[in-house]
């Protein structure tokens, strides 16, 4: 299940690329007209900035924005920012790999296959979707 960190992130982040010329949009405003709690919000776009998504200008006119074009931040980048590994188990994850400790023998493993199958299929979505493809 998607987190509401994800949730709000997302939205937050559209409603960044909808900015003409990615101006500065107050922590205040983006909480408002997305009906998100501002503290939470803070901790969302810290994260979205520590990981190269988002900038900040402080002072008047300041707040934040984003640091690419919409077209160039790639959903896998912020999926895997606010919400963790892709993958459902860890014996199919990517970039968070580890051995199930109830699994002798992961390739005979019905549920590894599956999810192996799940998570590429996901991958495909992530790796197909831009910022600019949510806010059509």
């Amino acid at each position: 299940m998607l987190s509401k960190k994800t949730k709000y992130g997302i939205k937050a982040l559209t409603h960044l690329a909808r900015q003409e010329n990615q101006a500065p949009v107050q922590i205040a405003t983006i909480s408002e007209a997305e009906n998100i709690s501002q503290k939470f919000l803070e901790s969302i776009l810290l994260t979205l900035k520590k990981n190269g998504i988002l900038s900040s200008k402080k002072g008047k006119g300041g707040g934040y924005y984003l640091l690419k074009e919409a077209k160039d931040i790639s959903m896998v980048n912020v999926m895997r920012v606010l919400e963790g590994p892709i993958a459902m188990v860890p014996c199919v994850s990517l970039n968070y790999y580890e051995k199930c400790d109830d699994c002798p023998d992961e390739h005979a493993c019905s549920v590894h296959k599956l999810m192996i199958e799940v998570r590429d299929s996901t991958l495909d979505i992530f790796n197909n979707k831009s910022l600019a493809d949510l806010i059509v």
